[in-house]
């Protein structure tokens, strides 16, 4: 008889804990180290037209500027750039395969996706969305330079081309003279279509002429962790 009563008094108690617990985990806010930006746009290029020193040099570029942004949590991670490459007589690296699985924010803590299915069918990626990393909005069509070609090599499902006669990335990076690079629009306008990675080549791969297409050699970053 004690035993039950011991057990009718307490078990009020537990069943008004758990609630309190669940009610506090439901309603509690997002830690702000959730929405840390693992995304942005270069605010300048290396200025070297499309010799962005390969992936390597690239991807060192992304974690320059993302550390000395200062933004909370940016020089812990890995970064990578959000480029492909192309190989002799086979697929080269794709830039969906480097970047890790998400979910990715804007400097501004705003989701830009929350896996690669999403980036690559519906992002968050629009003018006002697509930041630099200091936060900053990067000149798009009609505004005097246009930046939004951005440099990507790669195809509309974010994979590398298949082997071809052209060149889509500026031989792999390392070219600041002949050939193409593949480039999206970071503001959805213009190319005839309304992609953000892949919506036509450059004229060539010095500074000169990727800005005669609207660009400035800037390129996406990502955070692969």
């Amino acid at each position: 008889m004690t035993l039950a009563r011991t057990l009718a008094s307490t078990l009020p108690l537990v069943a008004f804990s758990l609630a309190v617990v669940l009610t506090t985990a439901a309603t509690a806010p997002a830690s702000a180290a959730d929405k840390t930006m693992g995304f942005f746009i270069t605010s300048v290029g290396p200025g070297d037209g499309g010799n962005l020193g390969g992936l390597e040099g690239a991807d060192a570029y992304c974690a320059k500027l993302a550390a000395d942004s200062g933004a909370a949590g940016a020089a812990g991670k890995t970064w990578r750039a959000y480029l492909s490459t192309e190989e002799d007589g086979k697929r080269g690296i794709s830039a969906r395969s480097r970047i890790g699985e998400g979910p990715w924010y804007n400097a501004l803590g705003e989701l830009i996706a929350v896996d690669l299915d999403q980036l690559h069918l519906n992002p968050n990626i629009v003018l006002r969305t697509a930041l630099d990393e200091n936060g900053k909005r990067v000149n798009g069509r009609g505004e005097k330079p246009n930046k939004h070609d951005i440099l990507t090599g790669t195809m509309a499902d974010g994979t590398a081309y298949f082997p071809d006669d052209k060149d889509h990335t500026c031989s792999n990076w390392t070219s600041n003279g002949e050939g193409s690079a593949q480039v999206g629009h970071h503001d959805r306008h213009g190319g005839g279509n309304t992609s953000w990675n892949s919506a036509h080549g450059s004229r060539g791969c010095s500074q000169a002429d990727l800005a005669k297409t609207g660009g400035t050699g800037l390129f996406m970053c990502f955070a692969a962790n």
